[in-house]
């Protein structure tokens, strides 16, 4: 099976968007933004779909959208709660390199603002800390490897990208 794309997985505002357009322009490979393939699919935004159905059943379509996405030489960035879908995750882990970019709780905050506004999946009193933590097990988990963000501009988490998955930049 093709291998040949690189996968971004990571909380929201880690930056997966962002570092996916400019990795993608950098190897040359087609863009996608998972998000976009879901709003498109169900003709909303992804705050409307939360709203309409829950989270669980937001993650249902999410697992559907990304489990449609089919692609070669292709960066996917993908939606924070992509982790959620293991037969989506299982499913770029044998077409890609599984990318996870690291950032703390702290940072992660500090970047997102309203939580409503992008579409981060909270359940009822969930705080983004209790997020955090049960989400980072389940990117570790599906990671072939980690690139730490904290410190690094996004071109420099471009060429550790590049570095780690083997592709010239």
């Amino acid at each position: 099976m093709n291998k040949d794309n690189i996968v971004l997985i990571g909380m929201p505002g880690a930056g997966k968007s962002t570092v996916g357009v400019v990795l993608a322009k950098k190897l040359g490979y087609a863009f996608v933004d998972s998000d976009l393939v879901l709003q498109e699919r169900e003709g909303r935004l992804l705050h409307e779909i939360i709203e309409e159905r829950g989270a669980e059943r937001f993650w249902e379509a999410e697992e559907a959208a990304n489990l449609s996405i089919d692609v070669r030489r292709a960066v996917i960035a993908t939606g924070g709660s992509a982790v959620y879908g293991s037969r989506a995750m299982e499913r770029f882990r044998s077409i890609g390199t599984v990318v996870y970019l690291r950032l703390s709780c702290e940072a992660i905050a500090d970047r997102l603002g309203d939580l409503s506004e992008r579409g981060v999946t909270l359940r009822d009193g969930q705080s983004l800390t209790e997020l955090y933590a049960e989400r980072v097990p389940l990117y570790e988990r599906y990671a072939d490897c980690t690139v730490d963000c904290g410190q690094l501009s996004i071109r420099g988490i471009v060429e550790q990208i590049a570095e780690k998955c083997r592709k010239p930049v």
